[in-house]
């Protein structure tokens, strides 16, 4: 009995491809105190100038999820499905995409005036079929790997 695998050619393809985007302006003061107060992040190194600076920055810095999850670097419209992040848009017929797993690198902390530079590389694919028994129905996903690669842009 064979195997079918989501993992065509077309698919397999896509390994080792990367996408680099350039923001379209600063990251603003505003984006950390808003995202900090979102997820109830308490640190004061993210919302207090007098603070950060007595601990050795020269402003506030950015949390560290906000710069994994923002898509303040993209331009243009949402999708139709009204994301405006990045989408890899795998060829892939009756299937959903998902997020398998994110690794990060931080060159250095992320200021109110830095411009963000991000990559996104497809570093590896696994195909996974599972079944819903409860909608009595076979749903594939395909789990991409990808990471994110953010520089100031004084680098």
């Amino acid at each position: 009995m064979s195997t079918k695998t989501l993992l065509s050619d077309e698919v397999r393809a896509f390994l080792h491809r990367s996408v680099s985007y350039v923001a379209p302006e600063e990251i603003g003061r505003a984006s950390f105190r808003y995202f900090a107060t979102a997820i109830g992040a308490r640190n004061r190194l993210y919302v207090d100038p007098q603070y950060a600076r007595a601990a050795g920055y020269r402003d506030v810095i950015a949390p560290p999820t906000l710069i994994c999850e923002t898509n303040q670097y993209v331009t243009g419209v949402p999708d139709s499905d009204g994301y405006i992040g990045h989408t890899w848009k795998l060829p892939l017929e009756s299937c959903s995409q998902v997020r398998g797993g994110n690794e990060y690198e931080f060159f250095q902390e992320v200021y109110p005036d830095d411009v963000l530079h991000v990559t996104w590389e497809i570093v590896d694919l696994n195909g996974r079929c599972f079944s819903c028994d409860r909608w009595r129905r076979t749903r594939t996903s395909v789990m991409n790997c990808w990471r994110e690669i953010l520089s100031p842009s004084s680098i």
